[in-house]
């Protein structure tokens, strides 16, 4: 692996570990969705280490974190639709956790399902970037101390942005298939 490569991969590892533990402080006024978005975002982060081809038992472990996550948002889709970008996303990480431990690396998953799986989370990634921008809406007031007034709308425009680094991140590790 190239300098340049690694280096991606651990900003990618940085970047997904930091949004799951953002989520992770959320749950406790959030509750199950931001807990299911930590689970998400560490699983993320351990699916981009770069460690080349993963032998039997990381993808065995992975593979099983990944469909308890699945099971876990399949159930959670009682309390409304949100949870299916879960299942999506869970699914998604259980299948590159499969092709990767089964093929040599690049290229190794099924073209249709990784196609299919790059459309969902381009438009996923495009349309939540036009939410954060639009969220973001005119001029912040300012504090006197010359930064940003903290307030509720500010804790949702950082998760959204979470979530949009989370799916920058899947959409990279898709693409990287």
């Amino acid at each position: 692996m190239s300098a340049s490569a690694s280096v991606s991969s651990w900003l990618l590892v940085l970047l997904c570990a930091v949004s799951g533990a953002y989520c992770l402080g959320q749950v406790r006024r959030s509750g199950a969705g931001a807990a299911g978005e930590a689970v998400m975002g560490f699983g993320m982060a351990l699916m981009a280490v770069p460690v080349g081809v993963r032998d039997g038992w990381q993808a065995l472990v992975l593979g099983v974190v990944f469909c308890a996550a699945a099971l876990h948002a399949l159930w959670m889709l009682r309390g409304g639709v949100h949870h299916a970008h879960h299942l999506v996303g869970s699914l998604a990480m259980a299948y590159m956790t499969l092709t990767a431990a089964a093929g040599s690396g690049h290229g190794a998953g099924l073209p249709l399902v990784t196609g299919v799986l790059l459309l969902y989370f381009a438009g996923y990634v495009l349309l939540g970037g036009a939410r954060l921008v639009a969220a973001g809406g005119g001029a912040h007031p300012v504090a006197s101390a010359g930064g940003p007034v903290p307030g509720p709308g500010r804790a949702a425009e950082l998760t959204r942005a979470c979530r949009l680094a989370m799916g920058t991140a899947m959409l990279a590790m898709l693409l990287t298939m």
